[in-house]
Formats: structure tokens, C-alpha cells, sequence
């Protein structure tokens, strides 16, 4: 899921870069009606970023939340207990995204249109246009837009191998120390006096 997320991501942070650079020079003059159909265009080709960045705004949050219990369940709920609780979080989690993801891909989409076209109607010229669109459907485009989830795959690999050494031991002494500051106060002093 969050390779996902990063894909999407990253397309849309390559449209966005590629936005300024191709909108130089562009006119503010109303937008006849063969670039509002360009303009058109370039937002269907964009739905999936748009449904990403729509399942991004559900997710993110449930990501949080679902951290924020993996603590919880460690100091509060029972041994025996916690793998059973664990899985009804989840279900909820998965739950909440299942209702919530097609809710918000439709409101992505219907807004999209409205806020997305304009920008590119006033910031793009008509040849613009019709190059960005010939680079959104380039071949070589899709090649690397379907290679994103293999070069994200390997670089976290092997960000996650070259930074665990470093931040295991750092993350267990922030997480001992966010646990003692959670004790009550008379627990606290006297794990600190034990020392």
C-alpha cells in the first residue's frame, strides 16, 4: 500500500514539476474551446493520480492510527489478548478504507475538473497543451511510470538495510524513553531511582 502511495506520489510531483517549466511564456487570454478540451484531456490522463491522492487522504490518518494502537495494545492490553484485539483494529481499519476510498476517489474526481482544468487553461498555451499531452502518452513516459513501483521496491530495500543498523538502537531508546515518560509519576521516579 504504501508502494502505492508513492507511486502515485510521484507522479503527480513529476506533473507538478513539469507544470512550471512547460507554462513559461503561457497567456492569461480566455480559453477557446480546443484548449479547454486539451485541458480536459490532460485531467483524465491524470485520474490516477488523482484516485491516488484521493486514497492518500483516507489512508494516511489510518496509518497513524493504526501506529498509535500497535503502542497501545503493547502497554494496555493483555499478552493473550493483544493478537485478537490487533486483528479487530485492523478489520475496523480495513473497514473505514473500504467505505471511504471510493467516497473520496469520486469527490477527487468530480472536484478535479473544476480546480485542475483552469490552472492548466490559464497557465498553458495550446501547443502546450498538446506537447504535455504527448508526454503524459509517450511510451517511454508509461515505461517509467509502470517501473516506479520496481525502483521503489529496490531503493526502501535498500534504504531500509543501510539505515536499520542506525536507527534500531535509536529507536529503542526513544521508544523506552516515550514509554517511561508515559508511566505515572510515582512508576517513573522509581524506575529512574532504580538505576
Amino acid at each position: 500500500m504504501k508502494r502505492i502511495a508513492l507511486a502515485g506520489t510521484l507522479a503527480l510531483t513529476l506533473l507538478t514539476a513539469t507544470l512550471p517549466a512547460l507554462a513559461q511564456g503561457a497567456t492569461s487570454a480566455p480559453a477557446s474551446a480546443a484548449k479547454k478540451e486539451l485541458a480536459a484531456r490532460i485531467v483524465k490522463l491524470q485520474q490516477p493520480g488523482i484516485d491516488m491522492l484521493a486514497r492518500q487522504l483516507v489512508e494516511a490518518p489510518v496509518m497513524q492510527i493504526m501506529q498509535q494502537a500497535g503502542v497501545a495494545l503493547q502497554q494496555r492490553v493483555a499478552a493473550d489478548r493483544r493478537q485478537a484485539v490487533a486483528n479487530d483494529i485492523q478489520a475496523d481499519a480495513r473497514k473505514y478504507a473500504e467505505e471511504m476510498n471510493p467516497i473520496a476517489r469520486e469527490k477527487a474526481t468530480k472536484l478535479a475538473p473544476g480546480i485542475v482544468q483552469p490552472i492548466l487553461e490559464e497557465k498553458f498555451t495550446e501547443d502546450e497543451l498538446r506537447q504535455l499531452i504527448t508526454i503524459i502518452e509517450s511510451p517511454v513516459n508509461r515505461k517509467y511510470q509502470a517501473l516506479g513501483p520496481d525502483m521503489q521496491r529496490a531503493l526502501g530495500e535498500k534504504l531500509v538495510a543501510e539505515l536499520k543498523p542506525a536507527l534500531e538502537p535509536r529507536l529503542k531508546a526513544l521508544a523506552q524513553t516515550v514509554g517511561s515518560r508515559l508511566q505515572p509519576a510515582g512508576a517513573a521516579s522509581g524506575a529512574t531511582s532504580g538505576k
